[in-house]
């Protein structure tokens, strides 16, 4: 089942009215609401003048949706995530901790092979020339990506997808920088919830190794989803709909990521469930000390 993902950008007041959410708005002119909670997957809250019910929280958590805490530049910043993701979480930790550092080097191997190929299948989508230089590329990906090969595919990757000759992909950049970092948080919000409920610890990475960094783990599963965040920013620009500032129109589109249709293990499931896919085998893959994991091809 396809769950709803629900931004909340003005002020309101959240709460459970007959076993559903509840949505009160402050402002007078908008009507009260009410949505199945079985319905809802995410919850992303962006006002701070937000009130929101503990028992809402409780029930949120009990239905396993990722509440989802906006900054001040209304970017995703924190995420609620229920402790009892998973009935054998134990286990599953001892085998993440006991991981083989070969097997690790390999596995971060797969996800940048994949990574650069879903970059190439999007220039090719989009009929951008060069893309067969990226394939190349991500077949001579080395164990651990000892060569590097992300950040000298990411380079040519950019120029050719996004046509500014001034762009760079920088976290403070210009526009459409902010599109992508937005899109790139939520992502990060949803493998993160995909990794608990399949009972893995997200700040034991693969990879990335940073002690500040409580979402290693996520951060190493998301690579080769990427490129579904990058497509729909690149539809937002060919519909003229990208400024200097996003909108919530513009939010609403980025949050339908998290639905789109992804192909991964021979079949079509929207990406959410994907991301579920990719952790289930991801813990096989611990278990098993094998290279089993399954990751999404863009088409």
């Amino acid at each position: 089942m396809i769950k709803r993902t629900l931004l909340f950008a003005s002020p309101c007041y959240l709460g459970i009215k007959n076993g559903q959410v509840r949505f009160n708005p402050r402002d007078p002119d908008q009507e009260e609401r009410i949505v199945p909670l079985e319905d809802v997957g995410y919850v992303v809250l962006e006002n701070p003048a937000i009130t929101i019910s503990i028992q809402l929280i409780e029930k949120l958590n009990d239905n396993g949706v990722a509440v989802i805490f906006c900054d001040g530049n209304h970017m995703p910043a924190a995420m609620l995530q229920s402790f009892a993701g998973n009935q054998t979480h134990a286990e599953t930790l001892r085998y993440q901790i006991e991981s083989s550092s070969p097997l690790k080097k390999n596995l971060w191997k797969r996800i940048v092979q994949q990574k650069i190929t879903n970059q190439a299948l999007l220039l090719k989508l989009r009929d951008t020339a060069g893309y067969q230089a990226l394939l190349r590329m991500a077949k001579d990906v080395k164990s651990d990506d000892a060569d590097n090969r992300e950040g000298t595919a990411a380079r040519r990757y950019w120029q050719m997808l996004i046509e500014d000759p001034n762009f760079k992909r920088e976290r403070e950049g210009c526009s459409p920088n902010q599109y992508l970092n937005y899109g790139y948080a939520i992502l990060r919000a949803a493998t993160a919830r995909a990794l608990v409920s399949s009972g893995l610890y997200c700040a034991l990475g693969v990879h990335h190794r940073n002690r500040y960094n409580p979402f290693a783990l996520a951060d190493d599963v998301m690579e080769p989803y990427r490129p579904y965040v990058d497509r729909a920013v690149c539809e937002l620009l060919d519909a003229g709909a990208v400024g200097e500032e996003l909108t919530p129109d513009s939010k609403q589109g980025l949050l339908k990521i998290l639905t789109t249709d992804t192909h991964i293990d021979g079949k079509r499931r929207p990406l959410t469930v994907a991301l579920t896919t990719t952790t289930a085998s991801l813990t096989r893959c611990f278990a098993n000390n094998r290279i089993e994991i399954l990751l999404p091809e863009l088409k």
